[in-house]
């Protein structure tokens, strides 16, 4: 039996399971991105919380493009889905912009 270096995952190597591609997948992985930007949630790779303010307004500034380009072509949850994301996006991105006084 072949031994594996003890830094090397157990499923090294195996073929990951991919999910299907769709448009609520899509959107939500830009999400996540948005909120690792906003420093919301720990960067995955790194498993540190890091933030990047430009980042995080150009990703909400894309999923609001998306959501003005499918207007009208998205079924009711996914259009709900859409609004829902983009105003919890909004409000953290305000609440991490606005200095209170």
């Amino acid at each position: 039996m072949k031994q594996e270096p003890a830094d090397v995952p157990p499923d090294a190597g195996k073929e990951k399971e991919i999910p299907e591609p769709s448009f609520r997948l899509f959107v939500t992985s830009l999400a996540m991105q948005a909120w690792i930007a906003l420093g919301a949630i720990p960067n995955p790779m790194t498993d540190k919380t890091e933030e990047d303010i430009a980042q995080a307004k150009f990703l909400i500034d894309s999923i609001e493009m998306l959501e003005q380009k499918t207007k009208g072509n998205l079924d009711k949850e996914e259009a709900e889905m859409l609004e829902h994301l983009l105003y919890e996006l909004r409000m953290a991105y305000v609440g991490k912009t606005t200095k209170v006084q």
